[in-house]
């Protein structure tokens, strides 16, 4: 299926149970499913206490992000820190923007919640993604679930 246009694709936060199971779904298929990441690194306690988006098109779930609190900012920075994680975008709407738009707004929530920064940890072959969105990589890379990332950060 090609992707649809970026008009047509609505992003919102998740707001029940059931859409955080769309959400949840969308990521046992990348993660799981293409990289095989096992489900219990995949799935974890965060999940209840995140900030989740879902991007829709024609009820379909396609993609998905979180935002949860870092219980302390990363190494040399202060305040408070929001990370990132989660990033997932069906293979058919990966480069057409729905990354992007997911990203976009769990940076502007983590504004709104005055946050002063974003830390995530990048796969690296997504490294490019998030240099692009103003993110600087920190440290050496590490392996999580089998592939190398690396841990990026931006102040807001």
């Amino acid at each position: 299926m090609p992707a649809a246009s970026e008009s047509s694709i609505v992003i919102a936060p998740v707001k029940n149970e059931g859409e955080l199971m769309q959400a949840l779904a969308v990521r046992e298929v990348v993660f799981i499913e293409e990289q095989s990441v096992p489900e219990d690194m995949e799935r974890d306690d965060d999940d209840q206490a995140a900030y989740h988006l879902l991007a829709v098109e024609k009820g379909h779930a396609i993609g998905t992000g979180r935002l949860v609190v870092l219980k302390s900012p990363p190494e040399g920075e202060s305040g408070t820190w929001g990370r990132v994680g989660r990033m997932a975008v069906l293979q058919a709407y990966r480069k057409s923007g729905v990354g992007s738009r997911l990203l976009t707004m769990l940076q502007d929530e983590a504004k709104r919640r005055a946050y002063a920064g974003i830390m995530l940890h990048a796969q690296l072959s997504a490294m490019e993604f998030y240099k692009r969105h103003g993110y600087e990589p920190h440290g050496a890379v590490f392996e999580e679930a089998g592939m190398p990332h690396l841990e990026m950060k931006r102040r807001l």
